[in-house]
């Protein structure tokens, strides 16, 4: 099966270009608003967009497909099952939609519960599930469709981390059996490592990066994807510089001595980071520094206090920002 080939214009919202290989997995970040979302409804068809779109090898655009004739499969951040239908009959839906006959579409809908671990809440209605038993749900609804194109926007959100992280894991099992390709819209770092084999990071509409995670992770070209990874990226001139929290030293007077960068500002904010304390500090640049809880106390850093932040040459990762 051939992959993704798309070219996507919504007018003042979006102007993106995207392939993708049958087998891929493509995480989608971005601060809000910068498109996310449309893009997956525009390849959907739930939105008018100028351009083209071919999967596997296939136009859905000369002529335009309904939403209904497009082989996707969409999961929602709010799973939006049918509530008068049992888990079961969701899940069935897809398949009895494409002419599959009733007795079969249920056996396919049970073994897609069954690989999910929920068959036995196969009578419930989503009204009598928890939030990650119906996202289980909805993600089997949507595979049991056999798309060729899965679609997935935010689908962790709002779970608890402990459920979050096992239907991760399970997800990230489904997905690497499966040949079609699919786009995961994030917010969470986890999941773009953990699931994507590439990282598209849009920005007002358009693509401002694309990668591999660890390269989208090592060297960040937004500010949203650096406090995405946990990492400070500064631009200057033609360089991007790259450096940790844990690298940056905080005082309260401008540093003297060996080479360094150096930038005076005001902590913005103060919050605990596992064993350090991880302060904001906003003036000349924005800068995040973890520090120890005692170096809080003795130099008194609390939310608004002028102090100085610094960072030795050798520990900056420096890039060409036209690369």
């Amino acid at each position: 099966m051939s992959g993704l080939r798309a070219r996507l214009v919504v007018p003042g919202r979006l102007d993106v270009q995207l392939t993708a290989e049958a087998g891929e997995v493509v995480a989608v970040i971005g601060p809000n608003g910068a498109g996310k979302s449309t893009l997956l409804a525009a390849l959907a068809g739930l939105v008018a967009a100028e351009g083209e779109v071919a999967v596997g090898g296939e136009s859905w655009t000369e002529p335009p497909l309904s939403v209904q004739d497009r082989r996707v499969g969409l999961v929602f951040q709010s799973g939006l099952l049918f509530p008068h239908l049992s888990a079961l009959d969701n899940v069935a839906f897809g398949p009895r939609s494409r002419g599959v006959d009733r007795a079969a579409a249920d056996a396919l809908a049970r073994s897609w519960l069954e690989r999910f671990g929920i068959a036995d809440l196969a009578s419930r209605r989503p009204g009598e599930l928890s939030g990650g038993q119906a996202q289980r749900v909805a993600i089997a609804r949507a595979l049991a469709g056999e798309p060729v194109l899965l679609l997935m926007d935010e689908p962790f959100s709002g779970l608890d981390t402990t459920v979050a992280t096992s239907l991760r894991l399970e997800l990230a099992r489904h997905l690497a059996a499966y040949d079609g390709v699919c786009l995961l819209v994030t917010h969470d770092a986890i999941d773009a490592l953990t699931l994507a084999d590439r990282v598209l990071v849009l920005d007002e509409g358009v693509v401002v990066q694309s990668g591999s995670p660890r390269e989208v992770a090592a060297r960040p070209r937004t500010e949203h994807v650096a406090r995405l990874v946990g990492l400070n990226v500064l631009r200057e001139g033609n360089d991007f510089l790259a450096f940790g929290p844990g690298v940056v030293t905080v005082s309260l007077r401008q540093p003297e001595g060996s080479p360094r960068h150096r930038w005076h500002g005001a902590i913005a904010q103060v919050a605990v980071h596992g064993t350090s304390v991880r302060l904001l500090v906003v003036g000349e640049q924005e800068v995040l520094a973890d520090v120890t809880p005692e170096a809080v106390r003795e130099l008194d850093l609390e939310t608004g206090r002028d102090v100085w932040v610094s960072v030795k040459e050798s520990a900056v990762s420096r890039y060409s920002a036209e690369e």
